[in-house]
């Protein structure tokens, strides 16, 4: 069910018809079939719209590595994935930084900074049976949710706050549960999430390009 593909590279050409400006990203990942779904054709900006699900459908497929590694007890391929999860956060705050500027970018970059450290944690907290650590991670992963919230509506005023909150409170419960079905071993489960997982992304990728799109008329192609 599974096809490895190579991440298309974007172009700096390509970032500036669409307002972005983005490092491409050679990485060959194993990803299912919904993380090659194409945006759908009613997508008002559907170069932004596939642009930015290719950069969170990295996130997930990284931080997923991550997890697996660990597990393994792998700790090299458990620091390449979190070095590629780190250069994954960076392209999507560029991406954000190509709309909304620098400053816009190094915020995000920080959000996504939380985001990861969070789930890192979880990761390692679940795996060792740390349950106090685990509450630990979870708490911080939710205060981290309200905050991207907060940054992603007060810039755009397409994005209702309570949106995102709840599209970015599903996205932790995905990596919770995931976290917790690779740590057991259950693969079979963890293919149920995964698959709910990529669609995920699409969701969240969808929901931002659409709002950028009406807010930003003339860059979001």
């Amino acid at each position: 069910m599974k096809t490895s593909i190579r991440l298309f590279t974007l172009s700096a050409a390509y970032f500036a018809t669409i307002g972005m400006a983005m490092a491409a990203s050679p990485a060959t990942h194993d990803m299912g079939s919904m993380a090659q779904a194409a945006p759908a054709t009613s997508v008002t900006a559907p170069k932004l719209d596939a642009a930015l699900r290719q950069l969170w459908h990295g996130h997930v497929v990284h931080t997923r590595e991550y997890a697996m590694a660990i597990h393994a007890h792998d700790s090299a391929k458990a620091k390449a994935a979190e070095d590629v999860v780190v250069a994954n956060a960076k392209e999507i705050a560029n991406a954000v930084a190509g709309f909304y500027g620098k400053p816009a970018g190094d915020q995000t970059l920080q959000l996504l900074a939380g985001h990861w450290g969070g789930v890192k944690a979880l990761t390692e907290a679940t795996a060792s049976g740390d349950k106090a650590a685990e509450q630990k991670a979870m708490s911080d992963l939710n205060a981290n949710v309200t905050a991207i919230a907060k940054f992603f509506s007060g810039a755009n005023p397409n994005l209702p706050e309570s949106a995102v909150q709840s599209l970015f409170a599903a996205h932790v419960a995905h990596h919770a549960t995931q976290i917790q079905q690779i740590m057991a071993g259950d693969m079979k489960d963890e293919q149920t999430t995964w698959t709910a997982m990529q669609a995920h992304m699409n969701t969240i990728a969808d929901a931002l390009a659409g709002g950028i799109a009406k807010q930003f008329p003339d860059k979001a192609s």
